[in-house]
């Protein structure tokens, strides 16, 4: 064998899951199409790496089996993962909702992973194609732009599909049909969502207008931050509720949640009759968004002239407005893929594939996805830990 592992992808799960093998002694290579390694590390958090989550759990996970991921996330911690960050000498900060971030740029992460990799032995080819895989005797070939290469053991890090501006593709999922393993529907998660021009047409003036509020589908919702676009509606609450959203439902959005919007009014309408709605309403909702509810209700008069009916019919509308979404705006902005390696073909403990010895797939490849803010980042370190431990 020319190497013992060989990792397909060179971002958060194919590095630590290299380097984790290396420092047992294997001889790992690192391949990755892409230029540099671990672009999605320098983009993540606006450039300072949002790297895990305080609040880990099952329910802050989708897929077929979501406790699948349980195993790995249980033995490698978001705290095992601090504790190295710490040791390597970054800095962090947690900013809000349990979500933890660097103090400087995200290269240190980078730089941190690379680093590692070459202490423990790692040898990385970037801008290298990668070609078929296939069994090979008692191990694998694989075919890349520096000629077939024969390993022991193959762990697919590859990621999904998401932001194929940084040459993200299906690659994964093609390997793992090629040995057999089932692969769940893909679709784009963590992603603004799109609406008919109609809607447009009075969504666009809002543009750049956020909303503390809450976005709901069915019984599932956030309180977040919801963001108005030329596309529709974006922000972190929005681009939680994507990842359940299916084409065809309503979503429902509150842009006061917690707040008695028809009491409020009243007592708007008692205490500066003189006034009017528009100003009332600029109390609960940002201005530009005040001014398109009072145009749509047809109120032009005096506060004092509005009927209770009235002002109770848009305190509805301000905590359930129903808007009916066309789509998403695809992959190139998501910023995860929903779906993947079916998880009842891998073992939970070590991500090797059952009917394929020698066999792994971490990270995003894998049915799992995470929430936004630092989920999906930690079932790459704990996945790619996991599997770096056997393979």
């Amino acid at each position: 064998m020319d190497w013992d592992v060989i990792v397909l992808g060179a971002g958060a799960a194919g590095l630590f899951a290299a380097i984790e093998a290396g420092r047992r002694g294997r001889r790992v290579l690192v391949v990755d199409h892409a230029a540099k390694a671990g672009e999605k590390i320098r983009i993540s958090g606006g450039g300072r790496c949002n790297f895990t989550n305080l609040g880990i759990a099952a329910d802050r996970f989708l897929g077929r089996n979501p406790r699948f991921a349980l195993s790995a996330l249980k033995r490698f911690t978001a705290r095992d993962f601090i504790a190295r960050l710490e040791g390597a000498g970054i800095a962090w900060h947690e900013k809000t909702l349990g979500q933890l971030f660097c103090d400087g740029a995200a290269t240190q992460v980078v730089d941190w992973l690379l680093r590692d990799l070459a202490a423990a032995g790692g040898v990385l080819w970037t801008g290298c194609a990668l070609g078929a895989v296939t069994a090979a005797g008692p191990g694998f070939a694989v075919e890349t732009a520096r000629g077939v290469q024969q390993t022991a053991a193959v762990i697919v890090a590859t990621g999904g599909k998401s932001i194929p501006k940084m040459g993200a593709t299906g690659f994964g999922y093609r390997v793992a049909e090629s040995f057999g393993l089932a692969v769940t529907e893909t679709r784009p998660a963590l992603v603004p969502l799109t609406f008919a021009e109609q809607d447009l047409a009075w969504m666009r003036p809002l543009a750049g207008v956020a909303v503390q509020g809450r976005v709901s589908c069915g019984k599932t919702g956030f309180n977040e931050a919801v963001l108005f676009t030329h596309r529709g509606l974006s922000g972190p609450a929005v681009l939680q509720l994507s990842s359940y959203w299916r084409e065809g439902q309503e979503i429902a959005l509150d842009l006061c949640p917690g707040l008695d919007a028809a009491a409020a009014l009243r007592a708007a309408k008692a205490r500066a009759g003189k006034g009017h709605l528009a100003g009332a309403l600029a109390r609960l909702v940002p201005e530009r968004v005040a001014r398109h509810l009072a145009e749509g209700a047809g109120v032009t008069g005096p506060l004092a002239e509005v009927p209770g009916a009235v002002l109770d019919r848009l305190a509805a509308g301000l905590h359930d407005w129903r808007l009916k979404p066309v789509g998403t705006e695809g992959y190139r902005t998501a910023e995860v893929t929903l779906g993947g390696v079916d998880t009842d073909g891998l073992d939970a403990r070590t991500m090797q594939a059952k009917a394929v010895a020698g066999l792994y797939f971490v990270g995003e490849v894998v049915d799992i996805t995470g929430w936004l803010g630092g989920y999906n980042f930690q079932w790459a370190w704990s996945s790619g830990w996991a599997a770096g431990q056997v393979a």
